[in-house]
């Protein structure tokens, strides 16, 4: 590992650790996302506790903190396997931010901008895959998982030599969906929407 990739994991965790949704809530003066909700701190919880512009704020920032280190990378013409790493260092930090207690969200968001620069084609099926599944079964969690078990797919159709990377990154993703996968089993994952939530649930991005 050179210096340079070492530089750019180190920075892509730095990055995914400032928490887009904790911060635009401050700057809104909404509630912690941490502490109401699904106590996720996710553009899904924004959405429920801020409405749709400040949802939309923390997505964009969200996808931010994926698509600018694994873009440098991408510029630079790291080697593949390395350029998996600075993504899941990206989300390693959204999911256990430095800078606010290790206490972050699933890294749906930062994952699927961290994807984009791979390709247009290949971010716009992602999307398409989300929004086709929770439109579906209104469930933010499913469409997720179902999405990122997609994409090693979508890779290897579209830029195969990405595909491990992804694949590695996904992996990520699904395993911090774990208590999503029990609840849906259960029947008790809240559905997109849904105004009365346990406070014990944690969803979503």
């Amino acid at each position: 590992m050179t210096p340079l990739v070492l530089a750019m994991i180190i920075s892509a965790y730095l990055l995914g650790s400032i928490s887009s949704a904790v911060l635009i809530c401050r700057i809104l003066r909404l509630p912690d996302p941490r502490k109401v909700g699904s106590n996720n701190p996710g553009a899904t919880n924004v959405l429920r506790i801020g409405g749709k512009k400040a949802a939309i704020s923390v997505l964009l920032c969200d996808m931010l903190k994926g698509t600018i280190p694994v873009w440098g990378g991408y510029f630079l013409q790291i080697d593949p396997i390395m350029l998996g790493i600075v993504a899941i260092a990206a989300c390693l930090g959204h999911m256990y931010p430095l800078f606010f207690h290790f206490k972050g969200g699933k890294g749906v968001a930062t994952a699927l901008g961290a994807i984009a620069p791979i390709g247009l084609d290949l971010a716009a099926m992602v999307i398409v895959t989300w929004i086709v599944v929770a439109f579906i079964s209104r469930y933010s969690s499913f469409a997720a998982i179902v999405t990122v078990l997609l994409a090693p797919m979508y890779t290897w159709i579209i830029k195969p030599q990405y595909t491990l990377p992804v694949a590695m990154l996904c992996c990520l993703i699904v395993f911090r969906h774990h208590q999503n996968i029990r609840r849906l089993y259960e029947g008790s994952e809240p559905k997109i929407g849904d105004k009365k939530m346990n406070q014990t649930s944690r969803t979503e991005t």
